[in-house]
């Protein structure tokens, strides 16, 4: 008999979803009630999950399709949290535009369910499926604001392109199963010494999926766009909480299977690390527009995480982890900021807009500061210990290359960064922004900016938490 303690997580969320589906469509004006309630459910599976999972070290169930271990249970909290964090500062941005309404945190909530069933999975099946559930509801997130034609144009784009991924990534599926006879990870593991070349087609066909879900170079071509068009806080949501679910899944995918192939998937995170970082550095520096440069920003960080993975090693694993969880906090930080930009009840996102911010605003100038500084990797702030676990991991492998690429990325980087705070601090100053905010973006702001500028005083925290992920 299953212990179904384990799997609570999952059932409650399920559970609470069909709730407010039946909610919304009996109670009349319930966008706000059901708003706060996904608020509340997502704390609370956090807490449950925490509970009854964080202590597990490792049991399967169902057939050795689903996994709790430490690592699962770890980053399931992590996404809960994400999104609980954007569900609580979107509202204000959302009643601007008219948008308030259901659907919205429902499908936020679909969205998470699907990540922490890709999070267990350990089975290509299982992964499969929670892949899909959590796709459909972005679609339907990105192209949220009808009203606007970038919003529509968005929603589009990531579809089309999303499902071209979904079909090379099951056709991956498909060549693994047929030349191990089981989607199981762990039977796909035994299956390696008899195939182990025939396996490495199907390897390159889930890479390539896993990789568009992550925007990684070159099959990022959907970020820029579908990050400017979509709804910001959508966009928000973009670039924290499916980032965490799909390098659980990386990590789940290349080191249970395949972990004796390293050889031949170990140049191809190699590759898409290396071109993500110069990439996303170079591509950033012509933008104009805030959320563009972030998604070009994205596509850079994701290489940094993509290289811990490439190390073999656990140090490696976890300084990816610890690397996408201080990526989060800076990505909470900046978007509160650029949710802070309304004027009028219109909300601006180009860099222009930025121009002598620092004259009228002197605080929100100051959390743009320390933030840029921290994604730019200047000590002692929290983004430069995150790329610094990174390279510590990558030269302890003599990776020398992938380590000289990765530092001149983030000299490139950092010119674009120091320029929009060359703007906010010494171009002329614009019309000054509203200073109405919702009490919880001031909130978000205050408490991520606070993390990330005083991280250096206990960096062992972290540290003490991810240690305890030993996959190899």
């Amino acid at each position: 008999m299953y212990n179904l303690n384990l799997v609570l997580p999952e059932i409650f969320i399920s559970l609470s979803i069909m709730f407010l589906l039946i909610l919304g469509v009996f109670k009349k004006d319930s966008s706000k009630i059901i708003y706060n309630l996904s608020i509340l459910i997502l704390l609370i599976t956090a807490v449950i999950t925490f509970n009854e999972t964080l202590a597990i070290n490792r049991v399967t169930l169902f057939n050795d399709s689903i996994i709790v271990d430490y690592l699962s249970s770890l980053m399931k909290i992590i996404t809960l949290l994400g999104a609980f964090m954007v569900l609580l500062i979107s509202s204000s941005y959302l009643k601007t535009f008219k948008i308030f309404k259901i659907e919205y945190p429902i499908l936020i909530l679909c969205s998470v369910l699907g990540m922490m069933v890709m999070i267990s999975s350990n089975d290509l099946l299982v992964f499969y499926m929670g892949l899909e559930l959590q796709s459909l509801a972005l679609y339907v997130l990105a192209t949220f604001n009808r009203d606007q034609i970038k919003s529509s144009e968005a929603g589009l784009k990531y579809f089309v392109l999303s499902a071209l991924s979904s079909g090379l990534l099951l056709y991956g599926c498909s060549l693994i199963y047929g030349f191990s006879g089981s989607t199981n990870f762990d039977e796909i593991a035994k299956q390696l010494n008899y195939n182990e070349y025939i396996l490495t087609f199907g390897i390159v066909f889930i890479l390539v999926g896993l990789a568009f879900k992550v925007s990684a170079v070159p099959f990022h071509m959907w970020a820029p766009d579908v990050y400017e068009g979509s709804p910001t806080s959508v966009t928000l949501f973009f670039t924290m909480v499916p980032k965490i679910a799909a390098l659980t899944v990386f990590i789940r995918f290349l080191y249970v299977p395949f972990l004796n192939l390293i050889d031949q998937w170990q140049l191809i995170i190699v590759f898409l690390s290396i071109s993500s970082m110069l990439f996303g550095a170079i591509a950033a520096i012509g933008q104009t527009n805030l959320k563009r440069l972030i998604a070009y920003s994205s596509i850079s960080h994701i290489g940094y995480t993509l290289a811990g993975l490439a190390t073999n090693t656990n140090e490696g694993l976890q300084s990816s982890i610890i690397y996408i969880t201080i990526y989060i906090v800076m990505n909470l930080a900046l978007f509160s900021c650029l949710l802070m930009l309304k004027r009028n009840n219109q909300y601006y996102e180009d860099i222009d807009d930025l121009s002598g911010l620092s004259k009228n605003h002197p605080l929100l100038s100051l959390s743009l500061l320390i933030i840029l500084f921290s994604l730019a990797g200047i000590p002692p702030l929290a983004g430069f210990f995150a790329k610094f676990y990174i390279f510590k991991a990558v030269l302890e492998q003599s990776m020398y290359f992938l380590a000289i690429v990765g530092l001149l990325s983030t000299v490139v980087a950092a010119f674009y960064y120091l320029r929009i705070i060359k703007i906010i601090y010494f171009d002329k100053e614009k019309e000054k922004f509203d200073n109405d905010h919702n009490l919880w973006l001031k909130f978000s702001l205050t408490f991520s900016t606070i993390l990330i500028l005083l991280y250096f005083i206990s960096p062992s925290q972290l540290i003490d938490v991810v240690s305890r992920i030993n996959i190899i």
